[in-house]
This record gives structure tokens, sequence and C-alpha cells, in this order.
């Protein structure tokens, strides 16, 4: 047995015949719930390709994000930091300043040392540039590029918050200078016309916020003015980012590559090509999960195509739990036809309970990694220390220290995972073997914009999900010794500035 696992790989790669190391293609989609791929147990929709994917690929029963919304997730996955540890890591605005440090390493940067290109095609939502005041019609910088990205291809926050532009590295892409783009998300601004004045311009409705400028029919989240030639429609925008995430995988096909592709679908406003509308018959959310599901599937067909399918690494998964109302009247919630978006999990998007951070999660390596299934417990913070230890790269222990290296895990050498992990939403959680507990909350205990139960309880919560996944029984008061152990190692990872 080797001692060291990544001797072991390469060992192996030489043994193949491979001339380089792999290839690695992060999928990463948004507000994908635990129950919404049948290769997950959904029967009301159909997920051929990531069915198909999945047959080649460890698929984990019990992988989570960090965090059960966006900003946080995925700073977590960039850093390998706990976002809890460091201030403004919430949901941020479009225009937020860059939250990701520029010294540090970073998941792409330990490829970049690795010497792999890397590149980044979709959603960012970790900000642009040195402070929330920018210049859209010049370079924008530091960003992606800065911290580790050779090619990025994004568009800056959330597809329901503006700018709606698209940025190739350092500039919005088709800017139009004689009609230069403003932001603002404190006050309007220009003459577009929003939401809230202007509903009958509407061609998605409004459930709750939503209603500032208006792009393409859809009201979003802040107000902006220019830029009319360089907005994109939200028909079109996911078929731009795919057109681009193969283009970079031809282009790199002869050399080792990064490529960190970060699809927008669920996430509202849900809003799919043509092709697809109408076609899962629980509204325009199943919708986008087909298209999303077929996006997946012409990634594969293109690293297949190029003759890189036995030295790439496809990794699948989605930043938080599911949501249905997050703003549009879709249908999400009113045609769901019996679909389930978390499973048998409780909670969802914004929960502390399972189904905010529990998602699904594939990893395939063709004649590498054997399939199966595994109910190891891991997490996207991890990425970094599991990647470092393939790759043969050395991080600061100053660095990424929340990131514990989950490699044999990953690749389906192993069954264990981590001992603990700490999770977070509006109060946090920590799971060690199957036992979960819930800081106690004073928060409410229903979203009632998003009807998602939260977590919060002015008590503790204590639950055994080897035998109640769906978190139904509360242990706490049974269990005060375990609640006790469970509550000060929370407090000693956290540390004595805990927040």
């Amino acid at each position: 047995m080797c001692k060291y696992l990544s001797v072991c790989f390469f060992s192996l790669w030489a043994f193949a015949g491979f001339a380089q190391r792999p290839n690695v293609i992060l999928i990463y989609v948004d507000d994908l719930g635990y129950g919404d791929l049948s290769c997950y147990g959904a029967t009301k929709l159909h997920t051929p390709n990531l069915d198909k994917l999945a047959t080649q690929s460890v698929r984990f029963t019990n992988a989570h994000s960090t965090s059960a919304t966006c900003t946080p997730s995925r700073y977590g996955l960039m850093t390998g930091q706990y976002p809890w540890r460091k201030t403004g890591t919430g949901i941020l605005p479009g225009d937020a300043a860059l939250i990701i440090p520029t010294n540090a390493t970073t998941l792409p940067k330990l490829f970049q040392n690795a010497g792999y290109t890397t590149g980044i095609v979709g959603k960012w939502h970790l900000g642009l540039g040195d402070a929330v005041a920018k210049n859209w019609n010049e370079e924008i910088k530091p960003g992606p590029n800065e911290v580790g990205f050779d090619y990025s291809f994004i568009f800056p926050a959330t597809a329901d918050r503006v700018p709606s532009v698209f940025l190739e590295n350092h500039s919005v892409v088709a800017l139009d200078k004689t009609d230069p783009i403003a932001v603002d998300y404190q006050k309007p601004i220009g003459n577009d016309p929003t939401g809230k004045d202007h509903p009958g311009l509407l061609k998605m409705k409004s459930s709750h916020g939503h209603d500032n400028t208006i792009v393409n029919g859809i009201g979003r989240i802040g107000y902006m003015s220019g830029g009319h030639t360089a907005r994109w429609t939200d028909e079109e925008m996911p078929l731009t980012f795919l057109t681009k995430a193969k283009s970079f995988i031809e282009s790199n096909k002869t050399k080792p590559f990064f490529l960190y592709y970060a699809l927008t679908e669920p996430h509202v406003p849900r809003m799919p090509s043509t092709m697809f509308k109408g076609k899962s018959g629980l509204g325009f959310r199943g919708d986008a999960i087909l298209q999303l599901d077929w996006a997946v599937g012409e990634i594969v067909k293109e690293v297949e195509a190029m003759g890189i399918a036995k030295n790439t690494i496809i990794i699948f998964s989605s930043d938080n739990g599911p949501v249905l109302d997050d703003g549009y009247v879709d249908g999400a919630a009113t045609l769901l036809n019996g679909h389930t978006p978390w499973g048998p999990l409780r909670g969802g998007k914004y929960s502390a309970f399972e189904a905010g951070t529990r998602v699904p999660m594939l990893v395939s390596w063709p004649g590498q990694i054997k399939p199966s299934v595994s109910d190891a417990l891991v997490c996207q913070i991890d990425f970094i220390a599991s990647f470092s230890e393939l790759l043969q790269q050395t991080i600061p222990s100053s660095e990424a220290a929340d990131s514990q290296d989950m490699l044999n895990a990953l690749m389906g050498k192993a069954k264990q995972g981590r001992n603990w992990l700490v999770l977070d939403s509006d109060t946090y959680a920590i799971i060690q073997g199957n036992w979960k507990y819930i800081v106690p909350n004073n928060g409410p205990a229903l979203n009632r914009q998003t009807n998602t139960e939260l977590g919060n309880n002015a008590k503790p919560q204590l639950y055994d999900l080897g035998n109640d996944i769906g978190e139904k029984n509360n242990l706490a008061e049974k269990q005060p010794a375990k609640v006790k152990e469970l509550s000060e190692l929370l407090q000693k990872i956290q540390g004595p500035n805990r927040p």
C-alpha cells in the first residue's frame, strides 16, 4: 500500500500511459435540491444525463455545501475557510467588492501552481473590484483573474440581480461606451422602468421583492441604467455559458486544465430556453432542471469528443438546497405534481435543517474511480486540501485551515469521511457521525416568503440522522450529555472569537 495516496495516483497515471495529470471540471449548480435528480430518487423528473454520469461516479448521499445560501458556500469552496470566520460573506449585492483574498491560496490558484490552465464560466457572486463604487465601463478588477483563474466569463452576481451583463476577464461584453452602465442598490437611477411602477411590462411577475429595474421583461434586485446592447436575455444566457465552457475545453485539450463551470439553474428567475419551456410539466423550475441536465450531457460529450474522457475528473454538485417561491410567480410551488425537491430531508435553502446544505454530489473519473454509492460525510470546503494531496501541492498552514484531505473518500477509496462538519444558515449546526446539533436561536421558525422551515428554535435541537434523516424527532432533552458534547466541540472549533 502506498504511503502517500497522491504518489499512488501518479504511478497509476504512468502505468495507464497518461502523459499528464488529470483535467478537472467542477460543475456547480445553483439551488438544486437533494431530491431534484432521478439518480437521487426523483420520479416526476427524469434527468438522463446526470443519471448516466452517476453510473460512472461515486454518488454521495451525505455531501454538503458549507452553507444554506450561495455566496458563503462559494466562499468556502474557493478558500477552504468556513465563511463565518470572515465578515461580509453573506449573500452579496451585485455591486459588492471582491471578498476572496488575492494573496492567499484558492482552489484555482492551487491548480495554477501545479501547472494547470484555469477557467471559470458562469455565476461568480463573490464581488468585483476593491470597492462597491466601480466604473462598469472600464476594466473591473480585482476579480476572478486575480484569485487564480487564467480565463473568466461570468455574470457578476446572480441572474436576479443587476447588472445583467457578461464580463469576459475584466470587461463587460458588447459594451457601447456611448450608453454607459451605472448600478445602484440604494436608489433608482436612469429611465429604465421598474417592476414596481410598471408591472404591465413584466413577462414574469414578482411574488416578493424583485421589482426594481426590468431587464428582458423581468424585474431584478437593484437598479441599472445603460448598457442596453450588453444586457443578456435569460433564455440565451445559459447557452452562452455552455458555449464558452465547451470552447475552453477544446482550447485546452492538450494540456492539464481546471474548469469551474458554474451554472445558474435552477436559481430564479427561471426563464429557460424555448426548447425546454413546458417540457417538464412542473413549471419553469422543472424545465430549468432539464436544461441543466442537458448542459451536463453536452459537457460530457465535449470531453469525449476531444478524446480526453479517461483523463478528466468531473465533479457535479450544488451550492445549497432547493427553494420554490424565491421571488417570482413561475409555477415552482403550484406545479410540483408530487415532486419533492428536498427528497426525504427537511428544510431547504436558507435552512439549518439537512435540505439546506445536503446536496447531490457526483465524482467521476473513467477507469480510475469505481462507480459506487458512498455515505461518507464530505464537504465542498475540502476540495482544496484534497486536490493539494492529489497534485502534491503544499498549502501554507495559515491558509485553507478548515479544509480537510478527503481524497480517499472523494475517489471512493474510503468509506470514512469527515469526523465532524460545521454548517451555517441563520444559526449554526454541527454534524458528528450520525448526530446533528443545531444551536438555539430566537429567529423565526419559518421563512414566510419562501415557505421554508429555517431550523430556528429557542431550545437546543439534536437529531440522530442515522435513524431520522428527516429531523422529526428532537432528542435534545433525552440526550443532554450528547448536546453538551457537541456544543462544546462547536465552541472549540469556532474559537474564542466565534460569531
